[in-house]
């Protein structure tokens, strides 16, 4: 008999839905097409959490308690920060990795 795999409800908190339209309103006054690439490629590696979340690397920072959140990278320069609880995914910043880190939403 094979073991059912788990699937992960997501939620992304409006913070980081907001930084998702930032960025991606930044693009596309350069290239809507690479807005619309860059957002698809986010938007499936967000979905990708519901199935293994903890397939990626804890996000150790000294500002975050410690062992709460992953992060994984999605475009090549984007942080994908979120927590698992129980099960369901909670995705609390977007990051561009090309700035600092105190841009950060989970920064207090």
């Amino acid at each position: 008999m094979a073991s059912e795999e788990i699937i992960y409800k997501v939620i992304v908190a409006p913070a980081a839905n907001d930084r998702m339209a930032e960025h991606f309103e930044f693009l596309a006054r350069v290239s809507e097409s690479a807005a619309n690439k860059w957002l698809d490629g986010l938007l499936d590696d967000i979905e990708s959490l519901q199935k293994m979340p903890f397939r990626n690397p804890i996000y150790n920072r000294p500002y975050v308690p410690p062992l709460k959140y992953r992060y994984m990278v999605s475009n090549k320069r984007y942080r994908i920060v979120y927590q698992i609880v129980n099960d369901t995914v909670f995705v609390d910043d977007i990051q561009d990795c090309r700035q600092n880190d105190d841009k950060d939403l989970l920064n207090p």
